[in-house]
């Protein structure tokens, strides 16, 4: 059985995938809490990796996926991970990456700093290599950055996972039961920037489970907008591949953001009207019983304008598009309670999917009966 977790990291994003086989797959990394603050309601995320390595009987992570660089999907892995680039971070005890997933952009991107430059030095070295890692996407800038280093695309083809493919390494058939689609970045898109957008050009994929023949289906949305949300949905319309855009799990996009919806919208008081492709993605592929999870603050009353995200505007439409589903709505920072939120984690079996409302975190847990999606 595959378990998803989300971690409550305030705005910020944090999920750890548990294959069939207890193979351990992180998306992102942002241990956004002030440990000098004992009010501050965000879970410790370093000690509840560890405690989720020593439950799973993981000395280290299959793979480490950085959906892009910004600092609410970066901050603090350079403190906790073992990474292969330089020795200061070769210490006893860290968890090492097996595989890095990171887009191109994270590649190619001068000028970044602290955690995010990090991430790109490490994500360099092991490119150089030629092993352990996986670009998402092979704009010119990527080219460009390889024959500087006397490299070609054809020489790190192996590294390298366009938009429209599945993501070798994994498959249904084998003990991880899983399979990864990769939806974004688009290379055109990267080269068509003039000016870097770590949120446009973030990863985006599908994550198939199969147990007992029933297969489930995640979709992991990075920070996208809308914009990017319709060409997703528009090229694998045109592919006939729609059935890589269904889903009963949905971690939203970009912390519950309005612009997610309809990136045009700025009336804080207006309801919200997704444009036509979001409203197929959210209303027609979301399956019966599913279960959106919005990595977010706890949700505003209501939202002044340019208040976002997390939006409650985006959040009522969502509720509403779940409640016709049978399905729930699950904010981290609200789960289960505002005054203390906890660990939300969905487990995957042949029923589907199910939320278990985590009481406790690393002290000790006690779960209710879950309900089933899929």
């Amino acid at each position: 059985m595959a378990t998803i977790t989300f971690f409550p990291v305030g705005n910020a994003d944090t999920s750890l995938i548990c294959l069939a086989n207890s193979q351990l797959i992180l998306v992102d990394y942002a241990n956004m809490r002030d440990a000098n603050n004992q009010n501050d309601k965000r879970c410790d995320l370093p000690l509840e990796l560890k405690n989720k390595l020593a439950k799973h009987k993981q000395a280290d992570f299959r793979v480490v996926c950085f959906s892009h660089l910004d600092n609410d999907h970066v901050k603090g892995m350079g403190d906790f991970f073992w990474l292969e680039h330089a020795k200061k971070y070769q210490i006893d005890g860290r968890p090492r990456i097996q595989e890095l997933w990171v887009p191109a952009a994270a590649i190619t991107e001068e000028g970044a700093d602290d955690d995010a430059r990090i991430v790109r030095q490490e994500a360099r070295y092991r490119l150089r290599e030629g092993k352990g890692v996986k670009v998402f996407s092979r704009p010119e800038a990527l080219k460009s950055f390889l024959e500087k280093e006397d490299l070609t695309i054809e020489k790190r083809k192996e590294c390298i996972v366009d938009a429209g493919t599945i993501v070798d390494g994994f498959s249904l058939d084998k003990d991880e039961r899983v399979e990864f689609f990769a939806h974004s970045p688009f290379a055109w898109r990267v080269d068509d920037q003039k000016i870097e957008d770590r949120n446009q050009n973030s990863i985006v994929f599908q994550a198939t489970f199969i147990e007992s023949g029933i297969e489930t289906r995640a979709i992991f949305g990075g920070d996208v907008d809308s914009e990017t949300l319709s060409e997703i949905v528009k090229t694998t319309k045109r592919h006939k591949n729609e059935i890589r855009l269904a889903w009963d799990i949905l971690k939203l996009f970009h912390h519950c953001s309005y612009k997610a919806i309809d990136s045009e919208s700025s009336d804080p008081e207006a309801p919200l009207v997704p444009i036509e492709e979001v409203k197929w993605l959210i209303e027609t592929q979301g399956q019966t019983g599913c279960v959106i999870i919005s990595p977010s603050d706890v949700l505003p009353e209501k939202n002044k304008k340019g208040d976002n995200p997390p939006h409650i505007r985006a959040a009522k439409y969502y509720k509403k598009i779940i409640g016709n589903k049978d399905g729930e709505f699950k904010v981290t920072m609200e789960h289960p309670t505002k005054s203390s939120p906890k660990l939300i984690e969905v487990s995957i079996d042949s029923r589907g999917a199910s939320v278990i409302a985590t009481i406790g975190t690393s002290i000790g847990t006690a779960t209710s009966i879950p309900t089933r999606a899929g």
